[in-house]
């Protein structure tokens, strides 16, 4: 098993957002980056846990759990003009862009500022506290991730 971490943003889709969809499952779609579709493309599998997180908000934070429930597959969005994801190069027979599936699990208790993740010890080496790395699919290690998990209890 794998670990991920997934930013969206909270004023256009949030945990609570992916807790009332059907069967509380989404498709992760819009996803413009090369390195971040990769992820989802190569490495994550059915199963893997899924931390949510909220960006461009305030605070930005973790704010719960959930896992793949699909492995990757052609982003839609990318065929369909009227979308804001529309991707003219991107064709049904050669897709540029992926997206998974994913299920909520859980919200926690509290937000997990971005703050504090900054400021705990055991995260110092965590991707999304580095300079720099903006992706919004990134992996995370187990360790970080029952971190984070503690903190938001």
């Amino acid at each position: 098993m794998k670990y991920w971490l997934v930013k969206a943003e909270p004023n256009c889709f949030s945990i609570d957002d992916l807790a009332k969809e059907k069967k509380q499952t989404t498709h992760w779609d819009g996803v413009r980056n090369y390195q971040a579709r990769n992820f989802m493309r190569d490495e994550m599998n059915l199963g893997d846990k899924v931390i949510f997180y909220h960006s461009n908000a305030e605070p930005p934070g973790a704010a719960g759990v959930c896992e793949v429930a699909k492995e990757a597959y052609p982003d839609f969005t990318a065929f369909d003009p009227e979308d804001q994801h529309y991707d003219p190069k991107s064709k049904k027979d050669s897709p540029c862009w992926m997206m998974v599936d994913i299920k909520f699990v859980k919200k926690f208790s509290r937000l997990v500022p971005l703050d504090e993740i900054k400021s705990n010890k055991k995260l110092q080496k965590m991707r999304l506290v580095q300079p720099g790395n903006r992706l919004s699919v990134m992996p995370v290690e187990k360790d970080e991730f029952e971190e984070i998990v503690k903190m938001g209890r």
